[in-house]
Parts: C-alpha cells; sequence; structure tokens
C-alpha cells in the first residue's frame, strides 16, 4: 500500500491592490487536514557577511535558528486557567480575564456608537 504524504501547511500573505503585502499571514487547509496546534519555522538571520560560492558567487552568511509556535486556543483548551496565565504573561500579554473585560469594553464601545435601524 502506497503511503499516504503528510499535508505541509504554506504561510501566505494577501497582497492589496498596490502589490503590498498584508502583516497577518493564513494558512488556507484543505477539507481534509485540520489546522497544526505546533508549527515550527526557520528564522534566517542575515550576519552581514559573505562567502563564496560554488561558481566564485558571493553567498550571504545567514545564522539559522528554529522557532516554535503553539496554537493559543490549544493552549487554552488543555492548560489550567493559572498556567494558561502564565503563558500568556511570558508572551507579554495580559490574563484572560483582564483581555476579556478590555475586549467586552471595546466591543460596548463600538456598538453603542453604531445608529440602531
Amino acid at each position: 500500500m502506497k503511503e499516504r504524504k503528510s499535508w505541509v501547511p504554506e504561510i501566505m500573505y494577501e497582497e492589496d491592490v498596490h502589490g503590498e503585502a498584508h502583516t497577518l499571514p493564513f494558512i488556507i487547509v484543505p477539507p481534509t487536514e485540520v489546522m497544526p496546534s505546533f508549527i515550527l519555522i526557520w528564522e534566517h538571520r542575515d550576519t552581514g557577511e559573505i562567502e563564496p560560492g560554488p561558481n566564485g558567487e558571493e553567498i550571504p552568511i545567514v545564522e539559522a535558528d528554529l522557532k516554535q509556535y503553539a496554537s493559543m486556543s490549544e493552549l487554552k483548551d488543555n492548560l489550567s486557567r493559572p498556567v494558561y496565565d502564565i503563558v500568556r504573561n511570558a508572551l507579554g500579554l495580559e490574563s484572560l480575564q483582564t483581555a476579556t473585560l478590555k475586549g467586552q469594553a471595546i466591543t460596548d464601545t463600538v456598538l453603542s456608537n453604531t445608529p440602531d435601524d
């Protein structure tokens, strides 16, 4: 039996009419797949140095660092509230309760400034 090749997510950016990329990327998930709860991605950083390539051309030297990204909804569903808040704080985010209250206040302000139909 032929082994099925696993799906590899592709990070994409939408461009506006001027060819400018939006800053929020997206991944198209096929109907038979699920969004990964964990993604590994290489960070390549130019060192400013060069080395000769196989044909004598200049090739920039980059430092590569493997980064790991996890789904916040997966963490929220599988961690206790206190531990989830520790993770949020470590990422520079407010506790879920604080963020929820601030989000609700923004929603209330928007709704109060929306004319009734």
